[in-house]
């Protein structure tokens, strides 16, 4: 019944012009900021996809890392414990530092990363390759594969056609000497295998190599990593593979999900989303000026018609739901009109892609969408929200209106 009444005046002719203005303008208000909720958030959300991808090829499900100190003891009995549990696919023990490669008269400060021969089965690096081949050599004849990045700053050469590089691998030791600091670093020769390209943050900083190159340079002992990574079977419960896999760990390992080896990038993506919700928010809170504008003088208007409602026997509880409703049936169109628009602005993104990234630098030359359902029922129900509390003083004051009639 509230919601009829509410039509009826909405849809109804006014003797001012200006009630119908400020509905319809109140109304393109909340389509409009709607619609630029979803779309942002949609988009955020596409971006937010693409990084994860990217950043996915070169981390992996689970990482098993020391809580303290810089590496750890993981015994061949251990790792053994590891790989009976049933959804851990693989695991690929990881020695890691930052190094000096030089290639002659070019060099540049890397994270060298040497992994073992498991390591194609849990990361997607070997699969980036742009040139070469994926193969990190022996421990006495130790090969590097680096990031595009790495590559133009050292000057690398990787075409067997020109002659492989050969590089120089400044390391330090595990053990240092405070009376002579060149005894604390090794020194190494590595030649080029393959150039990977993934993103920026891992193409300028890492390359990789043998795992026993890198032990032996460094000094470790024969059981002792700087990380385990783990890839789980498809379909795993991350956080429940984490939690299981803690469990069978002494408490000077620290296992840690994807997300938490990018925490600071995940963070920072999600506080930019909803920082832009919250600004576009405002709009909206501005639009609820116009609602309380058109529902008080909508109130003016029908101050007649709400007489003969309370000598018919309409309480005041009665009269005020029905200007509520009038509010509410103003966020209702508005937000379902901004959505609807939205989602026709996305689809013809996602089939056509009509809006183009500046730039040509990027992975993609278009703005990547993806929809998440709860983001329409937040914005809807903002909308409503905002609408409601708008309506709320207008409907009060009609509800307290004097029976007059004349």
């Amino acid at each position: 019944m509230y919601l009829t009444f509410a039509w009826r005046y909405f849809k109804a002719k006014k003797t001012a012009n200006a009630i119908n203005i400020i509905a319809w303008v109140t109304t393109g208000v909340i389509a409009f900021a709607t619609c630029c909720q979803v779309l942002v958030l949609s988009v955020f959300n596409g971006f937010e996809d693409l990084v994860k991808s990217l950043y996915s090829s070169f981390y992996t499900d689970l990482k098993i890392i020391p809580a303290k100190g810089k590496t750890f003891v993981l015994t061949q009995a251990q790792i053994q414990q590891i790989k009976l549990q049933p959804s851990i696919k693989a695991i690929s023990m990881v020695a890691e530092d930052k190094a000096l490669l030089k290639n002659g008269d070019e060099q540049t400060v890397v994270q060298l990363k040497g992994v073992d021969s498991n390591y194609y089965l849990v990361s997607g690096v070997p699969g980036k390759l742009i040139s070469g081949e994926f193969n990190t050599g022996t421990p006495d004849n130790a090969k590097i594969v680096a990031g595009s990045g790495i590559q133009s700053a050292a000057g690398i050469n990787s075409n067997p056609a020109f002659g492989i590089d050969t590089l120089t691998v400044i390391l330090p030791k595990k053990t240092l000497t405070a009376t002579d600091p060149y005894a604390s670093l090794s020194e190494g020769n590595v030649t080029t295998a393959g150039i990977f390209a993934i993103q920026q943050d891992f193409d300028n900083n890492y390359a990789l190599t043998n795992i026993g190159f890198i032990k032996n340079q460094m000094g470790f002992a024969a059981d002792e990593y700087t990380a385990a990574e783990i890839k789980l079977i498809a379909g795993s419960n991350i956080n429940e593979e984490k939690a299981a896999l803690q469990k069978i760990l002494p408490p000077q390992y620290l296992v840690q999900s994807r997300y938490e080896q990018n925490m600071n990038l995940y963070s920072t993506m999600r506080m930019e989303k909803w920082a832009i919700y919250a600004v576009l928010t405002l709009i909206l809170i501005i639009s609820a000026f116009n609602i309380v504008s058109a529902l008080t003088m909508l109130v003016l208007e029908k101050n007649k018609d709400i007489s003969i409602l309370q000598s018919m026997g309409c309480t005041k509880p009665m009269i005020r739901k029905i200007f509520l409703f009038e509010g509410i049936l103003l966020g209702i169109i508005g937000a379902g009109a901004g959505i609807l628009l939205a989602i026709i602005i996305c689809l013809l993104q996602i089939k056509f892609k009509l809006i183009k990234l500046n730039g040509g630098s990027f992975l993609i030359d278009y703005f990547p969408v993806k929809f998440i359902p709860t983001d329409f029922i937040l914005v809807a129900l903002t909308a409503l929200l905002i609408a409601l509390i708008a309506s709320w003083f207008p409907s009060l004051k009609a509800s307290r209106q004097p029976i007059e009639l004349r």
